[in-house]
C-alpha cells in the first residue's frame, strides 16, 4: 500500500480519556454524529502482574478517530454508560475477541451484542497466519512493534511506546474488517462468519470454569497418587494465599513445575526441598499447610476421578477416520484449515455410537453441517 494511503490512518485524532466527565462528553459527541454503523474495540489487562486480573485500558475507534478509555482512572462506576453506548453500534469489530469478551463479562457483566471478529474472518478466508500483526503486515505492509505486548498496563503514567502500541491495536481494525467483510461476501461465506462469531461469543459467556473446590487441579494432577493429590491441594491453597497477600500472579511466585517437584518429594517420602528464592515467612506458612495435609486421613484424600459432565463417548474408530478424511478433503477444497470445519473433539462426538444422531451433531454450526453433509449421511 502506498504511503499516501497509509497517511490517513496516521492522521486519525487520538484522545486519552481518564475522567467520567471526559468519557460522558466523548460519548455525547459520538452519539450526536449519529453514525452507529461500526466501531472497533480492544482491551489491555494486567493478568501478568497482579493477583487479580483487572481491565486496565479500553481502546476504541470509529471511522474518524481513536480513543483510549482508562477504567483504572475513571473507575468502573464512572463507566456505567459504556455498555449501552457500545450496544448502539451495529457492528463491533474485535480481533481474537475471546479474552476481551471475558474481560467485559468479568468487569461489566456484559459483552457487545454484535461482535465481528477479524481473526475468525481471516480463518474463514484461508489465512494461516491470523495474528493481528501478521494480518496488518500482509494487508498494509505495516510492521507493528510488539515491545509493549507484555507490559504492565496497570502502571501510570503510560509511556509513549505503550500508548502507541495501544492505539495501533485499533488503528486499522475497522478498515481491515471492511476488507474481510467484502471478501467473505464474494466467497459466499458471510453467513458462515456471522454464525461463527455468534457461537464464539456465546461460548465465552457460557464457558463454565472448574468448580471452586477443583481449582487446585492444575495441569498434570492426573499423574499424582491420591496422597500426592492431597499434598497438591494444600500446596495450591498455600500458594494462592501467598499470591493474594503479595498481589502477584502465581507464575511469578512459584511455578507449577517447582510445586509438582516438591509435592513429588513429599509423596515419595523425601523431605521438603524448597527453591532458594522462597522467603522464610512463606516457608513457615507452607510448613503449616503441609502439617495440615499430613493430618488428613487416607480415606479423605482427593479422588483421582472427577465427575464427568456427560457420558463417556464410545467412539467408532472407523467412522472417525471416514469423517476425518471427508473433513480434510473439504478443507483442502475450500482452502481453509481443517479445524475451522471441525475440531478433533467435534469429530469424536460425531463418531460416538452411544449418542443419538442429533446429540452427535451438537458441536456443529449450520454451515459446518452443510459442508460435512457427506459425513453426516
Amino acid at each position: 500500500m502506498s504511503s499516501s494511503n497509509l497517511d490517513r490512518f496516521d492522521a486519525f485524532p487520538e484522545r486519552y480519556i481518564e475522567t467520567q466527565e471526559e468519557f460522558e462528553a466523548y460519548a455525547d459527541e459520538v452519539v450526536a454524529r449519529g453514525d452507529f454503523t461500526a466501531c472497533s474495540i480492544d482491551t489491555e489487562a494486567d493478568s501478568m502482574h497482579s493477583y487479580e486480573t483487572k481491565l486496565c485500558l479500553i481502546q476504541f475507534s470509529t471511522p474518524r478517530e481513536l480513543a483510549i478509555i482508562d477504567p483504572l482512572a475513571i473507575g468502573i462506576e464512572g463507566l456505567k454508560r459504556f455498555s449501552t453506548f457500545i450496544d448502539q453500534f451495529e457492528k463491533v469489530w474485535m480481533h481474537g475477541a475471546d479474552y476481551d469478551i471475558s474481560m467485559f463479562s468479568m468487569t461489566f457483566d456484559w459483552a457487545p451484542h454484535c461482535i465481528f471478529d477479524t481473526q475468525i474472518a481471516a480463518r474463514l478466508l484461508g489465512e494461516t497466519k491470523f495474528g493481528l500483526a501478521n494480518l496488518l503486515e500482509s494487508e498494509y505492509g505495516v510492521k507493528l512493534s510488539k515491545q509493549s505486548q507484555k507490559a504492565d498496563w496497570s502502571r501510570r503514567p503510560l509511556s509513549e511506546k505503550m500508548l502507541a502500541y495501544a492505539f495501533n491495536d485499533v488503528r486499522y481494525l475497522l478498515d481491515l474488517g471492511e476488507r474481510f467483510e467484502q471478501r467473505l461476501h464474494e466467497a459466499g461465506r458471510y453467513d458462515w462468519f456471522i454464525q461463527t462469531c455468534d457461537a464464539a461469543r456465546d461460548s465465552v459467556l457460557e464457558r463454565g470454569g472448574k468448580s471452586q473446590k477443583d481449582t487446585w487441579r492444575i495441569s498434570g494432577w492426573g499423574k499424582l497418587s491420591p496422597r500426592g493429590l492431597n499434598y497438591l491441594k494444600f500446596f495450591w491453597e498455600w500458594r494462592d494465599e501467598e499470591c493474594r497477600m503479595l498481589d502477584r500472579p502465581a507464575f511469578k511466585f512459584l511455578g507449577n513445575n517447582e510445586m509438582f517437584r516438591m509435592v513429588g518429594d513429599l509423596d515419595e517420602g523425601r523431605g521438603l526441598r524448597p527453591p532458594h528464592y522462597l522467603k522464610r515467612p512463606s516457608l513457615a506458612r507452607l510448613n503449616e499447610y503441609i502439617q495440615r495435609a499430613d493430618e488428613v486421613p487416607e480415606s479423605d484424600f482427593p479422588s483421582k476421578r472427577v465427575k464427568s459432565t456427560g457420558p463417556r463417548l464410545d467412539i467408532n474408530e472407523k467412522r472417525f477416520d471416514v469423517i476425518r478424511g471427508i473433513r480434510n478433503r473439504k478443507a483442502e477444497e475450500l482452502g481453509v484449515e481443517s479445524t475451522t470445519i471441525a475440531t478433533r473433539s467435534v469429530m469424536e462426538r460425531m463418531s460416538a455410537t452411544n449418542l443419538e444422531v442429533e446429540e452427535r451433531l451438537e458441536g456443529l454450526l449450520p454451515w459446518q453441517r452443510e459442508v460435512l453433509a457427506e459425513a453426516i449421511d
